[in-house]
């Protein structure tokens, strides 16, 4: 399956939808035609790569959360939501997702929204829509699956730390749960005093 491409794969639309100026053009990995009918809703997920969403006909009505808001959206091992409407959900299965911080914003015919690499969206059709998506490349591309069509697999360093995750697991599975909670709870405090940063500092940069 080949990466989409906007302009190749849609000659006669192509002279209609000028690439923004500010986009990194050399970065750029896919662009994507997305015809929906009303009513249609695209779950709560992220995306590895920047992504501008250009509105061409129609309106949607858009979600987004930062990443450091994870902990409250119950993602699943797949990177999506069990929230598949954050707009009504039952507060009583999901109470978490009270501290959640939305941003929201309506897309009009002519708008472009910039949704950032890691930030969790989600999008409602709110008539016939016609939209395009362009991906793009913040890192080298090397930080990239070469195996990745769609721009939404993990970062090859990630998929390596799962796997570090699930062997962990397992060596620890051979110990008594009164043992495993304890050696969970020491890997837990030694990933966050290395990596987590606070909200304040954590920026898409």
């Amino acid at each position: 399956t080949s990466v989409p491409d906007f302009w190749t794969q849609w000659p006669e639309l192509a002279p209609d939808v000028r690439m923004p100026r500010a986009l990194p053009r050399d970065k750029v990995f896919s662009s994507v035609l997305r015809i929906c009918s009303k009513g249609c809703l695209l779950f709560t997920h992220y995306d590895v790569m920047d992504n501008l969403l250009l509105q061409v006909r129609g309106r949607k009505h858009v979600v987004l959360y930062p990443p450091f808001d994870y902990d409250y959206l119950y993602i699943g091992a797949n990177g999506k939501s069990s929230v598949r409407n954050p707009r009504q959900y039952d507060i009583e299965r999901f109470p978490l997702m009270k501290f959640a911080r939305p941003y929201e914003c309506l897309l009009e015919e002519g708008d472009i929204l910039y949704i950032p690499a890691l930030w969790f969206h989600n999008v409602v059709a709110l008539e016939f829509s016609v939209a395009l998506n362009i991906f793009w490349r913040r890192l080298e591309s090397s930080a990239y699956d070469p195996k990745d069509t769609f721009g939404n697999r993990d970062f090859l360093a990630s998929q390596r730390a799962h796997s570090g995750v699930w062997k962990a697991i397992k060596t620890l599975s051979s110990l008594p749960k009164y043992y495993q909670d304890f050696e969970a709870r020491r890997l837990i405090k030694i990933i966050r005093d290395r990596l987590i940063t606070s909200n304040n500092e954590t920026t898409s940069g």
